[in-house]
């Protein structure tokens, strides 16, 4: 049961991160909406690591971690793993341009970052939690 409380912690940690990550990418800030839903991502993810057992490297990615062990989770969340692994690779590859843009081409994060980038990480964070959300609430009710 502790690991499932703290598993409810971090998709709380996750939900504000969507919802400033959603505020972001109407503002414009688009750079910050891909960073905050990349760890919106991140924290669902060790989310359901953490509620079925598992412990995950301290990495921003763990979509490796996630695949590796597919049989603890249940059939319909498996059918989501590879979009799952396939955002959080995404994400994190674009989380240091949305820190830092292009350095070596001199160009700025919103100049690298655009609205794009922004809607389609935040649609993939929208998607992530709530899959991780139903999956932790599921394991509670149990």
């Amino acid at each position: 049961m502790r690991l499932l409380r703290i598993a409810q912690s971090y998709l709380k940690q996750a939900g504000a991160r969507l919802s400033d990550a959603e505020d972001a990418c109407r503002e414009g800030n688009h750079p910050y909406a891909v960073r905050l839903s990349q760890e919106c991502v991140e924290l669902s993810l060790k989310a359901v690591l953490k509620a079925v057992g598992i412990e995950y490297p301290k990495v921003h990615d763990v979509s490796s971690i996630l695949l590796s062990v597919e049989q603890r989770f249940p059939e319909w969340f498996r059918e989501e793993l590879q979009y799952l692994s396939e955002s959080s690779k995404i994400l994190v590859k674009k989380r240091e341009a949305s820190f830092y843009g292009g350095e070596e081409t001199f160009l700025s994060p919103d100049e690298v970052i655009g609205e794009e980038d922004a809607r389609d990480a935040v649609d993939r964070a929208m998607k992530a939690f709530s899959l991780c959300k139903k999956l932790v609430e599921e394991l509670v009710s149990i």
